[in-house]
């Protein structure tokens, strides 16, 4: 089988005045610059189709930001947006909660402080991990398949669009570093692009990093999902 590029994009800026961990609940949909994001995205991977790139798949996480996202992307591309609930946002106890230190210090949620390795406040890095890898080579394959009968020099490629944490735990693991991390310091911002590259045995050559819609990032909301 040929190499083929998964890339893990992550969704646009969120509509978001309370500041609330939103996490996984509904109707979180994208802010007009999210939008404007997404269509920047768009047109970075329209571009790269015309220079030859062979984007055979498109999948999103089920949450609305993730779909929206994706939609511009699947109308230049021409590709079925597929949902996959293993590439979601990760399960959080704060997720509805405005987290400021002060919330932090009511003892009611200590016990879910006690263990940030693991961490104790929500799905393991190891669970996240695993659950996007394995979507990661599900699409790998899907892109390939897909690709079969192109004879363009290029390898397949897949698009997944999934949340901040997720990616990065998926990259983290991937490069083989610990899995626990200070939340402020991921290289993950909206719209950012992880690429996982692989062998024709299906095995991890690099893993690239880019920010095509980094124009539209000063100003954007820093509230993480997870």
């Amino acid at each position: 089988m040929p190499q083929a590029t998964v890339h893990l994009l992550r969704h646009g800026e969120v509509h978001n005045p309370d500041g609330v961990l939103y996490g996984r609940l509904p109707e979180f949909h994208l802010s007009e610059l999210g939008q404007e994001m997404a269509r920047m995205l768009a047109e970075h991977f329209r571009q790269r189709a015309e220079r030859g790139a062979r984007i055979t798949y498109l999948a999103a996480s089920p949450l609305d930001r993730a779909q929206e996202t994706a939609r511009p992307t699947s109308e230049a591309l021409h590709l079925q947006i597929h949902t996959d609930e293993r590439i979601i946002e990760a399960e959080n106890y704060f997720e509805g909660m405005k987290v400021t230190r002060a919330e932090l210090r009511r003892p009611k949620h200590w016990p879910r402080l006690v263990n940030p390795l693991r961490p104790s406040w929500g799905e393991p890095y190891k669970q996240q991990a695993a659950r996007v890898a394995a979507a990661v080579q599900d699409a790998r394959l899907q892109a390939i398949e897909r690709a079969a009968g192109d004879f363009g020099t290029a390898g397949p490629e897949a698009i997944l669009v999934s949340h901040q944490l997720p990616i990065w735990a998926t990259r983290l693991s991937a490069e083989g570093r610990p899995l626990w991390h200070d939340p402020r310091k991921r290289e993950c911002t909206l719209t950012s692009v992880t690429s996982l590259v692989f062998d024709d045995d299906g095995s991890l050559l690099r893993v690239e990093y880019t920010e095509p819609a980094a124009s539209l990032l000063p100003g954007a909301a820093s509230t993480p999902g997870a």
